[in-house]
This record gives C-alpha cells, structure tokens and sequence, in this order.
C-alpha cells in the first residue's frame, strides 16, 4: 500500500503537468483568433489636372466652338471652315461707346461686312458680357441687331469661355479665320483708337485688308495689331 502512495506521489508532477497543458490548450481554443490584418491601402495618384482651354495665336488652329445667336440658331466654327468659309469674329457690346460708335454714322462694321459677305465671308458678332454687365443679355442684344441695323448673327457668350480662348479684351476686338482653320488676323479693326466718327472713314482698316489678301489666298501683311475699345465685360 505504502508502495503504491509513493508510487502515485512520484507520477504527481508529471499529471500535473498533463492538467496544465490541456487547461492551457482549452484556453487557446476559447479564445477568438486575432483578426486578419487588413492590406494597407495602396496610395492613390493625384487626378490629373484639367486641361487648360488652348488660347488662340496667330498663325495656329483658331480654337473652335459653338454659340448660339439671339435667335438660338448655333454656329459651330469647325462647321464653317469645314465648308471653306472665310470667318470673322468680332467681338461686341452694344453699349460700348466705341463698339457703337462703328455700328453707327457711316458704320464701317455694316460696310465691310456686306462687302465681304457677298463674297461669301462669314461674319460673326460675339457678346461676352456676363449676366448683368453692361450691354449683356439676350433682349438686349436682340433688340441691338434691330438698333443698328446688324445683317449677321450676334452670338451670345454669357459664361466668356469663348471669349477667353480668343483672349478678347476690347469691344470691338477682331480676329479672322481663314478655310484651313487658322487664325490669321488678330487685333483692332483699324490704326485710329478713336471715338470721333470722322476719324473712322480715314483709319485703315486691318481686317479689310487682312480678308483681302485672305481671300486672294496670300500672307496677311499685318496678321496682329493692339485692340482698343471698353473692356469685355466678364
């Protein structure tokens, strides 16, 4: 009997051992798994910036684009010189003084417009003046065209993205498109920056005479000249 004690007493540390290592092995099992660790995200690139509007230079491809008139007819310049048009762009105000003054008196617009349209120019006005400023507004400049006896479209350019593409500045501000599409003339109509009415029968006048040589397929002699006039009212 003492035998057998000494014997249970010997084995004790290792049974003890046992009960341990299963209360252990139970106690890992109960206990929830770590979660996983979640992929770290992969630093994401910058979006690209947006493309910045291509500006109008003489001598490239006039930047092209769609307005429409007072009449909400649209007028699409890629359309125009597809065609084999000739284009002037003129930008206007009706309630500038000096973008008036050469709708009125002898109106070198109306004249050199009618000259050129007949041999198949097209001549186009552009407004663009933002809601709200000066000569802006399409009852304005539907009622502009009856005003000034206007024989072309007066295109409405209310947010000035066309306006800024050209970079117009003044009313008037003048730029001529020949039929491959490229700006050929850019600047004031004539070399006299004035308001006297006497003045603008004697000026010369650029864009006759860049249509001219346009026309007669040759270089623009003056292909740039300062604008002058009010401000495009943005």
């Amino acid at each position: 009997m003492f035998a057998s004690i000494r014997g249970l007493r010997s084995r004790a540390p290792l049974f003890a051992v046992l009960v341990v290592g299963l209360a252990g092995s139970a106690v890992a099992q109960d206990t929830p798994a770590a979660p996983a660790r979640a992929p770290e995200a992969k630093p994401q690139a910058a979006a690209p910036a947006p493309a910045a509007a291509k500006m109008a230079k003489v001598g490239e491809a006039a930047p092209d684009f769609t307005l429409k008139d007072t009449a909400g007819k649209e007028h699409h310049l890629a359309d125009l010189t597809k065609a084999g048009k000739i284009v002037v762009l003129e930008w206007f105000n009706p309630d500038c003084p000096v973008s008036a003054g050469y709708h009125k008196g002898d109106n070198v617009m109306k004249s050199v417009a009618a000259e050129v349209m007949a041999k198949d120019v097209v001549w186009l006005a552009i407004n663009s003046g933002g809601p709200g400023q000066q000569g802006a507004g399409l009852e304005r400049n539907q009622k502009a065209i009856t005003e000034y006896s206007i024989a072309y479209p007066v295109l409405m350019d209310e947010s000035g993205s066309v306006g800024r593409m050209y970079g117009a500045k003044t009313t008037p501000h003048m730029f001529v498109v020949d039929p491959k599409g490229t700006l050929v003339y850019a600047g004031g109509i004539d070399d006299k920056p004035s308001t006297d009415q006497a003045d603008i029968p004697t000026a010369k006048n650029f864009v006759a005479a860049a249509l001219d040589e346009a026309m007669a397929g040759k270089a623009i002699t003056t292909a740039s000249s300062p604008s002058y006039g009010c401000s495009v009212k943005y």
